[in-house]
């Protein structure tokens, strides 16, 4: 009876000094996050205060480079009068067909190429051909075909996001070690099995750091679509601010395409910490 209480005080000692260590672990993880966002502020503010000093002194003209100040200003405008928002609001939902369609379609074809050896020797050329060719020498030939419209907006986003996801599907696929292969067989693993218990989840680093690199190449598709020929979105708004000498508004154009691509940026690293949290890899000396 005694020895029965004794390991149930000690199993509960245990627990509780499981759980204190945990929460322990949580408040370092939360201290370090927070110090690294802080010294991340470090060069940007220092940039901010540089360059407001300088502007407000007068060595250069506010229509070349308006101070932070000007450009806060502009910014609470543009947000008051809704035409931030509603440019905003086109951007993201272009960039959003264009990334879904590109990425889809290179998902898919990297998938095909990476697990066929007839189809990479029929396809595979002919798409390595095409990604050395720049996107954005396509966007005349887009608009020739398409006009102005939201297709041809929509298609150089997409080409843009294509080839990145494509590439690193076919490598992270073909990257897979055989051995697995090997203990699959002497598991009895169906093709299937072997497709989403062996090879996908093998291949995920590749194909996620494809869509980080497919966001980066989709907003910069963005950017050039409309640039090229719009009558809405924030790539529009920069155009028409620079007709009428408004640096200010240009620099809240440039700033909202850098926070909003920084955003998706930090989702799928996000994503990719807590899918791959079975990778024990390096991460740097402290």
């Amino acid at each position: 009876m005694k020895m029965s209480k004794t390991s149930v005080v000690s199993g509960h000692i245990q627990s509780s000094a499981a759980h204190l260590q945990k929460v322990r672990k949580r408040k370092e993880e939360a201290k370090n996050k927070q110090g690294i966002f802080l010294r991340s502020l470090i060069v940007p503010i220092l940039l901010i205060v540089v360059w407001q000093i300088i502007g407000s002194a007068g060595y250069v003209s506010k229509t070349v480079l308006p101070t932070p100040v000007d450009i806060v200003r502009s910014f609470k405008q543009l947000i008051v009068s809704g035409e931030l928002r509603a440019n905003l609001q086109i951007s993201i939902l272009r960039a959003a067909i264009g990334f879904a369609v590109g990425t889809g379609l290179g998902l898919l074809f990297g998938v095909v190429v990476g697990f066929s050896k007839k189809t990479e020797h029929y396809m595979d050329p002919s798409i390595q051909m095409l990604r050395t060719v720049p996107h954005l020498a396509l966007a005349p030939l887009f608009i020739l075909w398409f006009g102005f419209g939201e297709i041809s907006k929509i298609l150089l986003i997409a080409n843009g996001a294509f080839f990145p996801i494509y590439v690193n599907t076919y490598l992270g696929i073909r990257g897979v070690d055989s051995k697995l292969f090997d203990v699959a067989r002497v598991l009895q693993f169906s093709k299937w099995k072997q497709i989403t218990k062996l090879i996908l989840p093998a291949a995920l680093p590749n194909i996620l750091l494809g869509v980080r690199l497919s966001l980066g190449i989709a907003w910069l598709g963005l950017v050039v679509a409309e640039l090229m020929g719009a009558s809405e979105g924030v790539g529009y708004m920069i155009m028409d601010a620079r007709q009428f000498s408004q640096t200010d508004v240009v620099f809240v154009g440039i700033i909202i395409f850098a926070v909003v691509g920084k955003l998706t940026d930090s989702f799928v690293r996000v994503l990719e910490k807590r899918l791959l949290k079975w990778r024990d890899s390096y991460a740097g000396e402290k």
